[in-house]
């Protein structure tokens, strides 16, 4: 799973990172608010950890946007303001949970790990965006009425747009997502797939090209 951290205090960053990273969780980091929002745009990450005070943006409106982009990711706020009216606070702005400075690392690991535990806990058997749906009971796809046949692979790769809709995934994502591991830069697999899945889906296409990115499934 991956996890975004962002804090402007080294120390902190460098703690957190070493921690989540033995856990085994996969890290991305970011020291402000303006590469935050870009990493979770670009790297769709499955919880953030993310700073209450940063130098270009109070975390407060961070998690407001994250919250607005994708209302399921789990948000771990940390801060050291800890008078009741600013935990509100971050609590009102969409933090799942709130965190203290300093703290104990193996707090905040098991906060962590309830967090996940409790998103992957609620799953969404039935995914749609625009005219179309999938069962993620059945593996059943509907474009309107009309039934879609999809191999395993489109199946994954289709869940990844319908759970990260009008987002914008690089291909570097989609490969660790969908395939696990990296096939190089010269791939074309996931053009291939891409393609396969615009022809099964027909117009009007939901499937978009972002030049030199990635995909993004968002309404033409």
């Amino acid at each position: 799973m991956r996890i975004l951290v962002i804090d402007d205090e080294p120390e902190v960053m460098s703690l957190v990172q070493r921690g989540l990273v033995y856990a085994g969780y996969e890290v991305d980091t970011a020291y402000d608010a303006e590469s935050g929002l870009v990493t979770a745009r670009d790297r769709p990450p499955d919880l953030v950890v993310l700073d209450r005070m940063l130098p270009d943006l109070d975390g407060l409106e961070v998690c407001r946007r994250l919250r607005a982009a994708s209302p399921d990711l789990p948000v771990l706020m940390l801060t050291a303001k800890d008078a009741i009216p600013d935990r509100v606070a971050g609590l009102e702005a969409g933090a799942d949970d709130y965190v203290v400075k300093p703290f104990a690392f193996d707090e905040l690991l098991a906060r962590v790990k309830a967090l996940l535990r409790r998103s992957h806990s609620q799953p969404q058997p039935l995914l749609q965006f625009s005219d179309l749906t999938l069962d993620t009971s059945t593996r059943e796809a509907h474009r309107g009425k009309r039934a879609i046949h999809l191999t395993p692979k489109e199946y994954e790769l289709l869940e990844l747009f319908m759970l990260h809709p009008r987002q914008v995934l690089t291909r570097e994502t989609i490969f660790d997502r969908v395939w696990g591991y990296d096939f190089g830069g010269e791939s074309n697999v996931i053009e291939v797939y891409v393609r396969y899945l615009r022809k099964k889906l027909a117009e009007p296409n939901l499937i978009q090209t972002v030049r030199e990115v990635g995909y993004i499934m968002r309404e033409e």
